[in-house]
């Protein structure tokens, strides 16, 4: 029986904070081995879309599935098959101050009690070489450059051989020559692994190097959703202003 086209929809998603309403009927769907980019303004709620992806937030209305099966309704306890599928890199990297890289990458792996003993050393090395981290299993965080511990936080994010990688604004801190090798990473990775992706960025270069199809958030709805000449030839006045805000320099209008 072959597999649904649809990997992961998000289906009229309602969710707010109190009096602030953040998304209003939110429609998003990421095919197989697509990579799709997430843009809108800060503070649009990008990030919280991102969330209701693995189940860290439960929308107030609406439903999210994942591979055919709703998973907006599970308990933290019936997630966790879930999330095993589901990678999040988060904006920070979030690795553990206090453990090595190798001891970082490796912390999923025991979690799960998956490659022991030798097979574990040999994982995290194959984990690490993705990410073009060879021969760091043994440096701090601490010792790492922006750009190597969001390298070292994939190779973390890998480890469980995810269905579904989610990024939270990848290239937010490094300069333009890291942010270039973080995008190039997450292509590549799209290419040699076949992993379906969302890219939650606000960062124009991000979106045309990486989006299979960029999906645009206003007011708490996709505004428009389509390929990257698509969108950045859209004749929407919100949209061309974000992606061409100097007006000497001015969009497709």
């Amino acid at each position: 029986m072959s597999r649904p086209e649809t990997l992961l929809e998000c289906r009229g998603l309602y969710c707010g904070f109190g009096e602030l309403e953040v998304l209003i009927g939110t429609d998003v769907i990421v095919k197989r081995g697509e990579t799709v980019v997430i843009m809108g303004r800060s503070g649009c709620g990008k990030s919280v879309l991102l969330k209701h992806m693995n189940g860290l937030y439960r929308p107030d209305r609406g439903s999210v599935f994942f591979d055919g099966e709703e998973i907006s309704g599970k308990s933290e306890k019936e997630l966790v098959s879930v999330r095993r599928r589901i990678g999040m890199l988060f904006q920070a990297g979030a690795l553990f101050d206090s453990l090595t890289v190798g001891e970082n990458v490796a912390f999923p792996l025991e979690r799960y009690g998956l490659y022991p003993g030798d097979a574990r050393a040999d994982r995290i090395a194959e984990l690490l070489s993705f990410v073009s981290l060879e021969g760091t299993e043994d440096r701090m965080p601490s010792e790492l450059s922006g750009g190597m511990r969001k390298r070292a936080a994939l190779a973390r994010t890998l480890a469980l051989e995810p269905d579904l990688l989610l990024y939270d604004e990848p290239t937010t801190g490094l300069d333009p020559v890291t942010a270039h090798q973080v995008n190039s990473l997450l292509r590549d990775l799209q290419a040699r692994l076949g992993l379906s992706s969302v890219v939650v960025t606000h960062d124009v270069n991000t979106a045309r190097y990486v989006a299979d199809k960029i999906a645009f958030l206003y007011n708490g709805k996709i505004r428009e959703i389509g390929t990257i000449e698509e969108v950045f030839a859209s004749s929407d006045p919100v949209i061309s202003e974000f992606l061409y805000p100097d007006p000497a320099r001015p969009g497709p209008r």
